[in-house]
């Protein structure tokens, strides 16, 4: 007994974000589920939705890295799928009823490149209807199964890399990188359209989410199996690591202590020439607070134009633990 209270103890102080290589057949929430009962009294959640029939990488958020959700949605993407062409589904991929079905025999392996190049760059997608898109406050997904259809804008979303790797018959193998909001089963159904035989997603593998990929995640099953010995796989990103993309400011130790409390940090207890990132203008920035022994603080906003004013920053998200408790400013 004491054992096993031992290990659930080492378990709840466990945080950071977990790269989880997610099988087919599992949803997010199914992951998200499974893992809050290895994890025992550790908050669970994750950051970037992935299909039920697709597998790959998925961020899982442990502990207070569930606070900073948010800001890990803008992560780009890498995926490695499979477009059958000649065939529609009303889910835009293998799952769905078959709608229609067109001959590919006039299309030729230029044809299919071409079409593919035509998708590079920035390009705008209507969501699939069997998404989680919410329109009026519901999943479109609902009213989907309810036999709806819903009218749905253009998002814009950028391509960042596309490229064919293998035609066989019917199917187009490809790698895609792309930015957040990407829907590949809407990219295969639109390069169907283009080739005027139309097409779906059938097989989805998510490689990398910004700085997880898939060659270092680990499997519910080593989680499981670590969980049980009270311990976690070492693929665990901590929170800084999982903002290393925002601009990072080192401020004084007595502005660390407003911090620690949510208080507003005025522009002269901040050390500006300690900014991360020179290139970009911090004014209405968002920012990562560090204190002079370089432990994170929190998320801050630059309220003002620095370092000229009497602005300040304000305490977005406040990460910092005091004892055992974590400060919470919102």
């Amino acid at each position: 007994m004491l054992a096993i209270k031992e290990q659930e103890q080492r378990l709840a102080i466990v945080e950071g974000v977990l790269n989880v290589n997610k099988p087919a057949g599992w949803t997010s929430h199914d992951v998200v589920a499974k893992l809050r009962g290895v994890l025992r009294g550790s908050r669970v959640g994750h950051a970037g939705t992935l299909d039920p029939a697709a597998i790959g990488v998925l961020p899982v958020l442990v502990g207070r890295a569930t606070r900073i959700a948010e800001y890990l949605l803008d992560w780009e993407k890498e995926y490695e799928a499979i477009l059958r062409l000649g065939r529609t589904t009303d889910t835009l991929d293998a799952t769905g009823t078959v709608l229609c079905e067109a001959s590919t025999a006039g299309l030729t392996d230029e044809s299919i490149r071409s079409a593919f190049a035509r998708f590079h760059g920035e390009i705008d997608q209507v969501p699939p209807m069997y998404s989680a898109v919410k329109v009026a406050g519901m999943p479109l997904y609902k009213a989907a199964r309810a036999g709806k259809t819903i009218e749905r804008g253009l998002r814009r979303v950028t391509v960042h890399e596309i490229q064919v790797l293998k035609i066989v018959r019917n199917d187009v193998t490809f790698q895609v990188r792309c930015s957040k909001g990407t829907y590949v089963r809407t990219l295969c159904a639109d390069i169907g359209e283009v080739l005027g035989v139309g097409g779906h997603l059938l097989e989805l593998k998510r490689r990398r989410v910004g700085p997880l990929h898939i060659e270092q995640s680990c499997t519910i099953e080593e989680i499981v199996t670590a969980g049980r010995l009270g311990r976690i796989p070492h693929q665990l990103l901590t929170l800084d690591e999982a903002l290393a993309h925002v601009p990072v400011l080192m401020v004084s130790q007595e502005a660390a202590e407003r911090a620690r409390h949510g208080v507003p940090i005025p522009f002269h207890a901040v050390g500006w020439d300690t900014v991360s990132d020179r290139s970009v203008s911090l004014s209405r920035r968002v920012v990562r607070l560090k204190d002079p022994s370089e432990r994170l603080l929190g998320i801050g906003l630059v309220q003002g134009n620095p370092p000229h004013d009497d602005g300040v920053v304000a305490m977005i998200k406040v990460l910092v633990e005091t004892g055992q408790q974590v400060t919470e400013s919102n």
